[in-house]
Formats: C-alpha cells, structure tokens, sequence
C-alpha cells in the first residue's frame, strides 16, 4: 500500500524527461556566525524562473522526508528550498532531543523568526527562483513555525500547515499576515485537537484572513510522514498533497 500511494505521489502528471532534469543539493548559510544546511531542488526543465516553495522541517529536523519532498516539489515545476532551522548538523537522534531543539525556539520566538527569515533570504536568493512568488509549507512543527511566518507578516503569498499545531503565543495575533492560509489536519490529531483548530478558525476570522481548512475524517498526527508506520496515512496524504498542488496553482499561477 504504501509503496503505491508513494508511486502516485511522484508519478501523476511527469515524463521521466522531467524528473531527469532535477537539480538538488544541499545550501549552507549562515545567520550570526552559526551555520545552517538547507536543501535546494531545481527542475532545468520548468524555464530559467521559477516560484519558490519554502518548506519547513519537523521535529527531527531537515532529513531524507524534507529532501524527498522539495524533489517531488521540484517535479512539479517549483523552485523547493528546504530551510533548517535547527543549525548544520544539529539532527536530533530521539525524541528528547528533538523535543529540547523545538522548546528552545518556541521559548524564544524572535530566535524562529530570524532563523524563519534567514531561511527565506537564502532561498530567493538560489539562482532560478522568482523571489517575488513565494509559498511557504510546514510538517508538524514545520507548521507551527508557517504559522509564526503569517502572524510575522512575512513577505509570503501563502501559508500550509500539514498536521502542524496551533497555539498563538501571548501578544500575537494575525493582524498582519500578508497571504492565504491553508490548514490540512486529521480530525483525529493528538497533537493538536479540534478544539485548536476551532480557535485558530476564530482568529483567522478576527483578522479577515482569507482561509482554508481541509479535515481529514479519523486521521491522526503526522499523517504524512512514511515512516511513521502507526500514524501514516496514505489516503489523506494523497488527498493533502493533491490540495497542495490546487493551492499551489491558485497562489502561484
């Protein structure tokens, strides 16, 4: 099952002609003197410009999942840029030690906005990319920190959380985000309940933030993720994927 829905995922709609011409490499750039390692992925068959899709790793930091998925972005003719956020070589090996990366920045938010920023510089800046259209896109606590982006009023034409959390710090609001917003969750999220998503449609509404939310009916946390064989979901990760690029296309043209 799961190598199927995989073989769906990154075969609709491509010629291996397409998928030949991927370019993707790993980027270090550095933020007060600390190094950091994105990923870029670049398909030299799109055109010489291209939009950007930022994206945002989870809790494990940036990995094989991140760099599959700009690769998957790339053959759909994105300019994908995975942003770390954890610094070069800073990979958490357990759960407490993921866990210590993401509390640190959740206790220190102009941290995860400079990091969050720095990661954006560098993308637009990777030659190919048409730094005026940009979409950024969270996994978990990648979503999270999409969210931050938006509440920031980051220069971003839009805004995906995929089974991301929702809590607005105190003295935040939406107020001034720029972009669309699109939330992709399960209904069964132990993470982040329906409660959460609830408040956070309240907000959005407060700010008059243009918003969508797509629910996926008894789907748990992390449903996206391959390896998490006890919450994976395949079905849900197709349709979210499948949203993703309808959004994609609507935002970026």
């Amino acid at each position: 099952m799961l190598a199927a829905v995989m073989t769906t995922l990154v075969a609709v709609g491509l010629s291996s002609e397409a998928k030949a011409n991927i370019v993707a490499e790993p980027v270090v750039y550095n933020l007060d003197g600390k190094p950091f390692e994105g990923y870029f992925a670049f398909n030299q068959n799109f055109g010489e410009t291209q939009p950007l899709v930022l994206l945002i790793h989870d809790r494990d930091g940036l990995g094989e999942y991140e760099k599959r998925r700009t690769q998957m972005l790339a053959e759909q003719g994105y300019a994908a840029f995975a942003v770390d956020l954890f610094g070069q070589g800073v990979r958490p090996a357990n759960p407490d030690e993921a866990r210590a990366q993401t509390s640190t920045l959740y206790g220190d938010r102009a941290t995860l906005r400079a990091r969050l920023m720095a990661g954006l510089a560098q993308a637009q800046a990777q030659a190919g990319v048409d730094s005026s259209q940009v979409v950024a896109i969270g996994y978990c606590f990648g979503g999270a920190a999409v969210l931050e982006m938006a509440r920031a009023g980051m220069d971003v034409d839009g805004f995906v959380s995929f089974h991301g959390s929702f809590d607005t710090p105190e003295g935040q609001d939406y107020s001034q985000t720029q972009g669309r917003i699109l939330i992709l969750h399960g209904s069964d999220d132990s993470a982040a309940p329906m409660a959460d998503v609830a408040q956070l449609a309240t907000e959005l509404d407060a700010a008059e933030v243009d918003f969508d939310m797509e629910i996926y009916g008894g789907v748990d946390h992390a449903f996206t993720i391959w390896s998490d064989a006890d919450r994976y979901d395949g079905i849900a990760d197709r349709r979210s994927w499948q949203t993703l690029m309808t959004f994609l296309g609507d935002v970026l043209g």
